[in-house]
């Protein structure tokens, strides 16, 4: 541990947690990264505060929809909306993005329609967009996967000499957001091992919400998730996932390291799953009532709201915009999911790989063949 805070210097901090916000809502200066979020005006927190309050009501109204046999699963963000917003707000337009499943706050900030997001819930559709229209690549539900391909993404970068030019407008950072229970993967840790040997322009964002599905935290690590990068020699940094200024000022210092040629950066955001693991899940059979009532007073959206509101940032009209406008996202997004239709079956066949497959082609003859034969039953009568 020595040897590594030696050669980190005056770089990201190990066991210390980086807070600008407290719970009730006071900023307090960090010796550190305060100077990251100084320049925040008013504008840009309240866009982060009508960020968070957007993604808060989709993710609502997602799991309701789910709740209603209108999606077959929804993996809420239910009080992560400060870590993925806050930390997003420091992304660059050229830095590209891996989330998992569960980054609907991130996507909000890159500008993805978020209804977008339903077609792979409800089962119609492979579930991507475009993963260039913002820099964002599809979800992926495989636990941990996606590190090692923004790892990939991100030696790309740097072989393509976009790194450490001092050109703002060439130079770019990846970033991989995973949870708690992805660092238990071997993927994750391949991923750390890759960027950390290649010096790769890639911040780890780990999202600690306490609990891999009925896993706590404290099963899956014997030490603080933030020591995992540093095992790896990755600077390495914990911070307030509820608060969004703390996220996005550790989140800018590590892109912009990045960008620099700096290397990886490793986040841990300390902050709490409200909600379950997903649809299909009951958080009750594992965790207690006080614990969640413990986090809830440490909200991140009513965190942010009480500091724009005794700083006189935002007003009621602000507010009242910004919970209508959340009230006509939620009804746009039932009214989208229900007139969500399946395509047709060979759909499924198409974007498997890059060029044409042999087994996938088999499969796909195998399936028209298939419903070719309920055609001749039919002609038979």
């Amino acid at each position: 541990m020595e040897q590594l805070e030696t050669m980190l210097g005056s770089g990201p901090r190990l066991d210390d947690m980086v807070q600008i916000l407290d719970a009730d809502g006071r900023r307090h200066e960090d010796p550190q990264y305060s100077a990251y979020a100084a320049d925040l005006d008013a504008g840009q927190l309240r866009a982060m505060y009508r960020d968070m309050v957007l993604t808060r009501a989709f993710d609502a109204e997602a799991t309701a929809l789910q709740r209603k046999g209108e999606l077959g699963l929804w993996a809420p963000c239910l009080g992560q909306e400060a870590a993925q917003v806050g930390s997003a707000h420091a992304l660059a337009p050229r830095d590209f993005v891996f989330p998992s499943y569960r980054e609907l706050g991130v996507a909000q900030v890159r500008g993805l329609d978020l209804r977008e997001t339903l077609p792979l819930f409800r089962g119609v559709r492979h579930g991507g967009w475009d993963p260039h229209a913002h820099n964002l690549q599809i979800p992926t539900l495989v636990i941990g996967a996606h590190t090692l391909h923004a790892v990939g993404y991100a030696m790309g970068v740097q072989r393509d000499g976009d790194v450490g030019t001092g050109d703002p407008t060439r130079d770019r950072a990846v970033v991989a957001y995973f949870g708690d229970g992805a660092t238990s993967q071997g993927d994750t840790n391949e991923a750390l091992v890759f960027a950390a040997s290649a010096n790769a322009p890639v911040v780890f964002f780990c999202q600690n919400n306490h609990w891999a599905i009925s896993v706590p935290t404290t099963t899956q690590s014997r030490v603080p998730l933030v020591h995992r990068g540093g095992g790896f020699g990755i600077p390495s940094v914990r911070v307030d996932g509820n608060d969004a200024l703390a996220c996005y000022a550790v989140a800018r210092e590590a892109l912009e390291r990045a960008r620099a040629g700096g290397g990886p950066t490793f986040i841990e955001a300390v902050t709490y799953r409200m909600g379950a693991h997903t649809t299909s899940d009951d958080p009750t059979r594992y965790r207690d009532r006080a614990e969640e009532d413990l986090w809830r007073a440490k909200d991140p959206i009513a965190r942010l709201r009480v500091y724009l509101e005794r700083q006189d940032l935002a007003d009621e009209a602000f507010f009242a915009e910004v919970d209508d406008e959340a009230g006509a996202l939620a009804e746009s997004a039932r009214a989208y999911c229900t007139s969500l239709t399946g395509g047709p079956v060979e759909e499924m066949f198409e974007h498997v790989y890059t060029l044409p497959h042999p087994l996938v082609a088999e499969e796909k003859a195998a399936q028209a063949a298939y419903e070719a034969g309920f055609a001749d039953e039919e002609d038979a009568r």
